[in-house]
């Protein structure tokens, strides 16, 4: 069995979707993103065909049409999303989940993403940031993986560095950092085989 990992950051816009790219990129991996809140005509999905082209994207569970929290979402579209509907696709190849917000943005009202990948048994890659609060944000995120037994393969890091953060967050976190992102002008296929090619994974 090929691998899955769940990509998940640490808050809003941290790049997760840059970061799937490159992962699938680098492992020849599929793409699912199972729920899409908003902003359909240019999905998560649309910006892996454009950056990974070779990668097989699975169509999401649900395409939510306001760019909120999917449980509020869904509510304005009339609909409650069911975890019996978010099966992992089928595939011989290895597979890269990305979730449509950080861990604890809620599907329903009492159920958030963990508690989805708590059910999946999958490893996490999870992906960071340097903004001010982030040695935070990243520290308690990883204390929430390990507090529910769920496996994290490894933090890359997204944006312009910060050597002290980033020194932080390795020794207390004790996770290993598979890439360091740039902070880039503009996200292009090379600049995803760039970084696919230093992938430490």
């Amino acid at each position: 069995m090929k691998d899955k990992y769940i990509v998940a950051g640490i808050g809003t816009d941290t790049g997760k979707t840059v970061v799937s790219a490159i992962l699938c990129k680098a492992l020849g991996a599929d793409y699912w993103k199972p729920v899409q809140a908003g902003d359909l005509e240019n999905t998560d999905s649309h910006k892996i065909t454009k950056w990974a082209p070779e990668s097989i994207i699975h169509p999401e569970a649900y395409r939510l049409t306001q760019p909120m929290s999917p449980h509020a979402a869904a509510e304005i579209d009339r609909i409650v999303i069911d975890e019996s509907n978010l099966q992992l696709p089928s595939t011989d190849n290895t597979l890269i989940i990305e979730l449509a917000g950080g861990l604890m943005v809620p599907l329903r009202e009492d159920f958030v993403n963990i508690d989805w990948v708590q059910k999946t048994n999958l490893p996490v890659i999870l992906v960071a940031n340097y903004y001010l609060g982030s040695i935070n944000h990243t520290l308690l995120t990883i204390s929430l993986l390990k507090n529910r037994s769920i496996p994290v393969a490894g933090i890359i890091f997204n944006g312009e560095k910060n050597l002290s953060s980033f020194e932080v967050i390795q020794k207390r976190s004790g996770l290993q950092c598979l890439l360091e992102v740039d902070q880039e002008e503009s996200i292009t296929p090379e600049i995803i085989a760039h970084y696919a090619s230093k992938l430490r994974l």
